[in-house]
């Protein structure tokens, strides 16, 4: 194993267990919320509801790991997701599970944020394609095994949100005990819409509406399977083989995208997921063919945003590459709020279908976007075109970046040493412990004692 994979063992094993739980909740609460009666347009504001807390998510942490540091931040956001996958079963009606979905995504983007940035440390420009690799190979593989995870449990009893919760908590073990030094730097996010638009609109929009269709899919893929008359077990699996998709198709297609315009590779992914969506919402597919034809759809559908992303980077010069990444994140996390709603309103209207209609529909608009920018704008040639980063590109936690922080960035922070900190609470809590040790009446007259210097003789 090459070292600097050891050296982030722990941490990719916390990203995993993390994922497993995350990625069992994601099939788990709509295949639940089925059963518990829920309308198609509640189980959209579910998902709605992750989204805004991951957009929040992204926008507070920074500011609570420059104050606690990554180990702290990291438990204490761990704790969180915990109690939200453990709320689920103990309080089974809409408004506990809009609460609980927010606060797993506002712990998700923040572990995503803690990691990633501890990721960033610790690779260098010879190894970070090495180590982003790996931590997008974990992702994926840890969300399929949540599916599986599903297939193994029952939606209607408690023990699957528990086996969620478990791999939860389950995570801060090997984070809180690696040796790895915490890294210093914190990406903030700024999001300047304006800016980002001017620096590259297919990126821009690409990433918002894409959104629709991601956050849709996310959210509402078990229920069409279940509405399309196929079992729970199946609708896990169809999610499993979408993600699988997925995995395999990010390098392939982003090495595609080096050496073509990336527009033009984008504009095939659009129009090829939205026909395979339509065949998969529409035509009298068999349990088989539609679990084969999920693996296409999650390739093309789920390399759409990375593709979008190194586009942007193309555009941007390296201080920006923070502002970049986290920017487009947030666009994308605003467009995934508003997927899931309109995606089960048009379900409820004319049915499972109605989701992969909704979804072909952005990419088509997206697609007719795309094709007018490249009528307006030549594409990016030679030395300006950034190599595709498939960890710098995931839709992840948004801050990882092709070559690392910049120190010029004005979106990148440097707390205090941890050894500072804790040298500070060591002498805060020794003068507390002088001050316990004083008597009142000793308090009293050093009240009273006038400040000054002290008198001579």
């Amino acid at each position: 194993m090459p070292g600097i994979i050891r050296s982030i063992v722990a941490l990719l094993l916390g990203v995993g267990l993390l994922l497993i739980g995350h990625g069992t909740l994601i099939t788990m609460v709509p295949l639940r919320a089925v059963t518990e009666a829920f309308t198609s347009l509640q189980i959209g504001l579910l998902g709605a509801a992750y989204y805004l807390g991951f957009v929040v998510g992204c926008v507070g942490t920074p500011f609570v790991i420059l104050r606690a540091g990554h180990i702290r931040t990291f438990t204490a956001l761990v704790a969180l997701a915990t109690a939200s996958a453990l709320i689920l079963p103990l309080a089974i009606d809409f408004w506990p599970w809009f609460g609980a979905r927010v606060i797993m995504g506002v712990s998700l983007a923040g572990l995503f944020m803690v990691i990633e940035s501890w990721l960033n440390d610790r690779a260098s420009n010879d190894n970070r394609g090495l180590v982003f690799g790996a931590y997008i190979a974990v992702n994926y593989g840890a969300i399929a095994i949540g599916q599986l995870i599903v297939t193994a449990g029952d939606t209607n009893g408690f023990e699957t949100f528990l086996a969620a919760g478990l791999a939860l908590v389950l995570a801060t073990i090997p984070v809180a005990l690696t040796r790895s030094a915490q890294p210093a730097p914190i990406a903030l996010v700024r999001f300047k819409p304006v800016d980002l638009f001017k620096r590259s609109p297919v990126a821009f929009v690409g990433v918002s509406m894409i959104g629709l269709a991601t956050g849709a899919f996310w959210t509402l893929a078990a229920l069409f399977v279940v509405q399309s008359g196929m079992s729970s077990d199946d609708a896990a699996l169809f999610v499993a083989f979408a993600v699988v998709g997925g995995m395999l198709a990010q390098w392939p297609i982003g090495h595609l995208s080096d050496r073509f315009d990336r527009r033009y590779v984008l504009f095939g992914l659009l129009l090829l997921s939205a026909m395979i969506g339509l065949a998969i919402g529409f035509l009298p597919l068999g349990r088989i063919e539609m679990l084969i034809a999920a693996v296409p759809l999650g390739g093309t559908l789920l390399s759409g945003y990375s593709i979008a992303i190194a586009h942007a980077f193309d555009h941007a010069e390296r201080s920006e590459f923070v502002e970049t990444s986290a920017g487009l994140l947030f666009a994308n996390g605003v467009g995934s709020m508003i997927g899931p709603i309109a995606a089960s309103a048009l379900m409820g209207a004319v049915g499972a279908g109605g989701l992969f209609a909704f979804a072909a529909a952005a990419q088509v608009g997206l697609a007719g976007f795309v094709y007018y920018r490249v009528r307006q704008r030549g594409p990016v040639v030679g030395e300006h075109k950034v190599g595709f980063t498939v960890g710098a590109t995931s839709q992840a936690g948004g801050v990882l970046t092709p070559d690392g922080y910049a120190e010029e960035s004005p979106d990148v922070v440097m707390p205090e040493p941890v050894e500072d900190q804790i040298a500070e609470a060591a002498a805060e809590e020794e003068v507390d412990a002088r001050a316990a040790e004083t008597s009142p009446d000793e308090r009293d007259l050093a009240e009273l004692e006038p400040a000054g210097p002290e008198k001579s003789g």
